[in-house]
């Protein structure tokens, strides 16, 4: 920190400076006069006083401070890390929920079987399930002092950075493999029951059934939609287990879950909306199995947490 610079000495002062800081480092400078243009343009962040700053230095400058309070600096960075935050993780929620939406019906396209989703299915989900869960997540209250602890980004990472696509791929797979298990779990069921050997051919022709297909899209459908809700809550901080999170600092979270919740057993239970969707209604038992398989990216999450500090240990 240099200050009380004289006025001719604050421009070769900050291009030394400029010369000699690692590439990452960052140079900021705060002025309020005339003569601090040049320089509040030259800095990598130049920050101007707004009551007591001239309207040179004001339009200079890449911030300015409306009270001179220092301290406001620190604030203002700690805003703008949690809404950068906020929105990688609702595109790379949304990124890695469509991805395991596209794994499912690819997956079961290659194999030769009858779609697992139909198209009224993929729309509640894109514009109900995901959407609430997406915005709780860009209101979302981060934890300040782990942002603040992490060294600047850089001005043009992408948002795949610092394992960002291995976190839209990981969970992609997994919420595609869990739907489609939960789509192949009916037809497999049917061939036990029927005493038929269970073959990828006897599966697809099981499938012909038009009340077996849609009991099986009814599974697959509900896997979808739940697990994106489970998905959502991990989503929240990466690094930490959902159990040491604060779930009562984003009501919006909770509030989206219950409500994608009860959403998703009314397009299965309420006789209007099964019409509609051309789903069936599910047992308890049933509902069981899916609520168990649509938390395995809680799981996953969990487990990869875990993994992480482990490694931390070691090192």
């Amino acid at each position: 920190v240099h200050s009380e610079l004289l006025p001719a000495d604050k421009v070769a002062k900050v291009e030394v400076l400029m010369q000699q800081k690692p590439e990452k480092a960052k140079l900021a400078f705060v002025g309020d006069g005339i003569n601090d243009a040049p320089v509040l343009g030259r800095a990598d962040i130049g920050i101007a006083m707004g009551k007591c700053g001239t309207d040179v230095a004001k339009g200079a400058a890449d911030i300015i401070l409306t009270d001179d309070n220092f301290a406001t600096i620190e604030k203002a960075i700690a805003g703008g890390r949690g809404i950068y935050e906020n929105i990688r993780k609702s595109v790379l929620f949304l990124l890695s929920s469509n991805f395991g939406e596209i794994m499912t019906m690819l997956a079961a396209v290659l194999a030769g079987f009858l779609p697992p989703l139909k198209a009224s299915h993929i729309l509640w989900v894109n514009l109900i399930t995901d959407s609430l869960p997406a915005l709780a997540l860009g209101a979302d209250e981060n934890d300040t002092e782990e942002l603040m602890g992490q060294p600047p980004r850089k001005s043009r990472e992408s948002l795949f950075a610092q394992g960002g696509l291995y976190c839209m791929l990981c969970y992609g797979v997994v919420i595609g493999s869990i739907s489609l298990l939960a789509f192949l779990t009916v037809p497999y069921r049917e061939l036990l029951v029927r005493g038929l050997p269970v073959s990828i051919d006897n599966i697809r022709k099981m499938l012909m059934v038009t009340s077996v297909l849609n009991k099986a899209q009814t599974h697959a459908f509900t896997v979808l939609g739940m697990s994106q809700l489970m998905h959502a809550i991990g989503m929240r901080d990466v690094n930490k287990s959902v159990f040491r999170m604060n779930h009562r600092n984003n009501p919006y979270m909770l509030a989206s879950f219950v409500v994608g919740i009860l959403l998703q057993v009314m397009v299965t239970e309420i006789p209007y909306f099964v019409e509609l969707f051309g789903t069936s209604r599910l047992t308890l038992e049933e509902w069981g199995l899916l609520l168990l398989l649509s938390s395995m990216p809680l799981v996953v999450h969990e487990l990869l947490v875990l993994s992480a500090r482990l490694s931390g240990v070691q090192e």
